[in-house]
């Protein structure tokens, strides 16, 4: 198991809230740490939302817990309906997120001392606000978050093993157990493409400038993604379809073994473009070894469909679905290398920026 930086931020927050709290003397310093476990986010953004939300369930809670022991005092019982009331407000207006400092807020104050209430009913609410407050700033200042290097280290790795299983079946020389597995595992891990690329998406950027030139990197990022996804279903069709292609004639799984091979490498040459490491004024295509006739292969699949007098009714529909993902990769792919190449001609400076920053690895 890693140390990452939220489990890091968490116990700096603990310990500046417990810190604080002494330094104020502060009543039960150790609601003050609940609180800054709670609101410790992996984004500043996602940070400034739940402080929000965890000042508003604090102040309900606080709120509740002030009139049920006026009106019925603080007997356990009271404090259970105490909270179940919370729990139906707090979902009511939508703020599930902040139910538990709720929750907390009430335990602190409805099980205070009587002679001590009014006071302690101030106090500690007060504490509990300085965990959330504590909590954003350590989010705000300590280590703070490099998504953009995360999710574009991760679009590598998760298209390196994509790359890999996808050459193997393509000469049909992959195990089939070990491939299945992976499937599922790139599945997983695309998944969790798509949550970094959310948080990289929800950092904000304080100058004009920056701003801008984050929303032409979001639109590349999201085309990353969108091709990897493309290349994964393009790998899940040759695994469950394997028997259909190896029935094919051997010039068409040549045809096929090339413009598939064609297409990796043109996949790898646009991830090493991004990075600075191939010059823009380059082709990619003459960096390509392999030459490939894109309508022989229509064609001869085409041919082959019609001439199939197979038994299964469905085997020309899946060999008609795997040309179609073919086709359908190499225009998104295209549309990868003109968001890149726009992207570079007016951002000199962030490529050599992205070279130093992404090309490390």
């Amino acid at each position: 198991m890693k140390l990452g930086a939220r489990m890091l931020k968490t116990g700096i927050a603990i310990t500046l809230a417990l810190y604080v709290s002494e330094l104020l003397h502060l009543p039960t310093p150790v609601f003050a740490g609940i609180a800054a476990i709670f609101a410790i986010q992996p984004t500043i953004y996602r940070s400034y939302l739940s402080v929000i939300e965890q000042i508003q369930g604090n102040i309900i809670g606080a709120i509740l817990a002030i009139i049920f022991i006026l009106i019925f005092g603080n007997h356990t019982l009271i404090v259970g309906f105490a909270a179940i009331l919370a729990i139906i407000i707090m979902v009511t207006l939508k703020l599930e997120n902040s139910i538990r400092l709720a929750l907390v807020t009430i335990i602190a104050i409805m099980t205070a001392p009587a002679n001590d209430f009014l006071q302690l009913a101030i106090l500690r609410p007060s504490t509990i606000l300085l965990g959330i407050l504590s909590a954003f700033v350590v989010n705000f200042i300590f280590l703070p978050p490099k998504y953009e290097t995360k999710l574009f280290q991760s679009i590598t790795d998760v298209n390196a093993d994509i790359f890999r299983w996808m050459r193997l079946t393509s000469r049909f020389a992959s195990e089939w157990r070990l491939l299945r597995k992976d499937l599922g595992s790139i599945k997983n891990r695309i998944k969790e493409l798509n949550q970094l690329y959310s948080m990289y998406q929800e950092e904000r950027n304080y100058f004009q400038k920056h701003g801008i030139n984050k929303m032409r990197k979001l639109v590349i990022y999201r085309q990353m993604i969108h091709v990897t996804e493309q290349s994964h279903e393009i790998l899940t069709l040759l695994q469950r379809h394997e028997n259909i292609l190896q029935q094919l004639s051997h010039s068409i799984q040549m045809n096929m073994r090339d413009h598939l091979d064609f297409l990796l490498s043109y996949h790898e040459q646009l991830l090493l473009m991004y990075v600075g490491k191939v010059r823009q004024e380059i082709r990619l295509d003459s960096l390509l070894d392999e030459d490939f006739n894109r309508v022989q292969l229509i064609e001869s699949l085409i041919k082959e469909i019609r001439n199939n007098e197979s038994e299964d009714d469905f085997e020309a529909f899946h060999l008609m679905r795997i040309l179609s993902a073919l086709m359908e990769y190499e225009e998104h792919l295209e549309k990868l290398e003109r968001l890149i190449r726009s992207s570079q001609k007016f951002h000199q400076k962030e490529v050599k920026k992205k070279r130093k920053v992404l090309g490390r690895n």
